[in-house]
């Protein structure tokens, strides 16, 4: 999320929360795709982390990136800590440890979204250049420890920092250490978004399998394809993962409310200051529960849009669907995720066998998957094969639907192309986070260090 949201509209029902996201319902020509990446800014000369400040640090960046695009900046306690387009047609963010994050605009075609990710980039690399900064674009840090890991100064990164030990095991690794890839997809209906959501809950591991690329910490193998992957098994569980209830057949906006409802709050913004509000739920909030301890401490409706984002599913439902499955990684990937999620959601046939092929799909099974792609990756068992077979079948359907959807660019070429890093993935039946540790295991000679020329921006 770029920033966060100020709405002063007081809140007088719990039918307000639901209409909110029920107002997220678009027709089909009206349905963009919104795509988020995060990468780790590192300083060429020793693979070093960048700090926030200094001449060359991450404000640098940020200011020089303002001066190039003219977008205006984001600004949490003084600080510089993003930029947002002045019609909201896009944003870049800071993540916790410095991670660069662009949050693209919704746009109709993967061609439009890999030629936003290519200009990202190059304007970034003008301005990162003369700084000796680069950019890795891996799904967890590679080499420093927390302690050597930055520290951004936005407020509510404060309140996490300080809660997420409180909550589960893995939160500030999640916060810090790790990087990924997102894309945001519309629904036309409650319907709609069900069958989606339900849809893609099921197909996350697989996602994680095939863009696993984390499978170091410190300077080590860390015996995992995806260590992303397992930190969100036990970052705060309160708020993540996979609720049984949400792939129930009349699952429907006003339940994801209820749920919602019953988390912890992070935090309340109040003339531009952060409140930690981590001690109640925002049902206990809509209760009266901070009316005297904090300046106004009644609900409005951007206290909701804001406590939405703070939930962490592994699909995550705004007034858009989430898919949140994926490592960070590599510039083919920022285009591959989108597309293996649009060939599957936004073509109506490859909904219908997509939904078909994982109807029966018990929540258990999806369970086991999910606690097992971190380690497993595509070797993952479902049944009597494995996910390397189900991603063969999925990427199928993934194609038929972006062919379905005939979008093609200038040239003719439509974006099935996009798919060709997951489909490689498939026909030599390795991950990259298994290709990594052959190259460490071989021509890297024990060493994390060429991770950073070979996976570099």
């Amino acid at each position: 999320m770029a920033r966060d949201t100020t709405d002063f509209r007081p809140i007088e029902s719990k039918d307000e929360l639901v209409s909110y996201i029920s107002l997220g319902c678009k027709p089909k020509d009206e349905w963009r795709i919104g795509t988020e990446h995060e990468k780790f800014p590192f300083y060429v000369d020793g693979n070093s982390p960048v700090p926030y400040g200094g001449d060359k640090g991450i404000r640098a960046l940020l200011e020089g990136m303002q001066r190039v695009l003219g977008w205006e900046p984001i600004i949490d306690a003084g600080h510089i800590i993003g930029l947002v387009e002045p019609t909201g047609q896009g944003a870049i963010s800071l993540e916790p440890g410095g991670q660069f994050e662009l949050s693209g605009a919704p746009v109709e075609t993967l061609h439009q979204t890999c030629r936003e990710s290519n200009a990202h980039l190059a304007q970034l690399r003008e301005i990162a250049d003369p700084l000796g900064i680069r950019f890795l674009g891996l799904g967890g840090s590679p080499k420093w420890t927390l302690a050597e890991t930055p520290r951004m100064p936005k407020s509510r990164y404060d309140i996490m920092t300080a809660y997420m030990p409180k909550v589960g095991t893995q939160g500030l690794d999640m916060m810090y250490r790790t990087c990924t890839i997102q894309v945001n997809l519309d629904f036309s209906s409650e319907t709609d978004m069900r069958r989606k959501m339900q849809t893609s809950l099921k197909l996350q591991p697989l996602a994680t399998a095939l863009f696993a690329s984390s499978p170091f910490t410190e300077g080590k193998p860390n015996g995992l394809q995806s260590w992303r992957g397992d930190i969100w098994r036990d970052t705060d569980n309160a708020r993540s993962g996979i609720k049984q209830f949400f792939l129930s057949p009349d699952f429907g906006f006003a339940d994801y409310v209820e749920w919602a409802l019953d988390v912890p709050m992070y935090f309340l913004i109040r003339d531009d200051r952060y409140f930690d509000a981590t001690h109640v739920t925002f049902r206990q909030f809509m209760n009266g529960a901070l009316k005297d301890e904090i300046p106004d401490g009644l609900p409005t409706m951007g206290d909701w849009a804001n406590h939405l984002s703070t939930l962490f599913p592994d699909v995550r439902l705004k007034r858009f669907l989430e898919m949140r499955g994926a490592d960070g990684g590599p510039w083919r990937r920022i285009c591959a995720l989108p597309a293996f999620w649009v060939g599957l959601l936004y073509d109506d046939a490859a909904l219908d066998a997509a939904e078909e092929l994982t109807r029966d799909w018990t929540f258990e099974e999806i369970i086991q998957m999910r606690d097992a792609v971190p380690t497993e990756g595509l070797s993952t068992t479902l049944r009597n094969g494995t996910l390397r077979e189900v991603a063969r079948e999925v990427l199928e359907i993934s194609r038929a639907g972006l062919v379905a959807r005939g979008r093609k660019n200038r040239e003719g070429y439509d974006e099935t192309g996009f798919l060709a890093p997951l489909e490689e993935v498939v026909a030599r039946g390795t991950t990259s986070a298994e290709e990594m540790i052959n190259a460490y295991n071989t021509r890297w000679g024990g060493s994390i260090e060429p991770a950073f020329l070979e996976y570099a921006y």
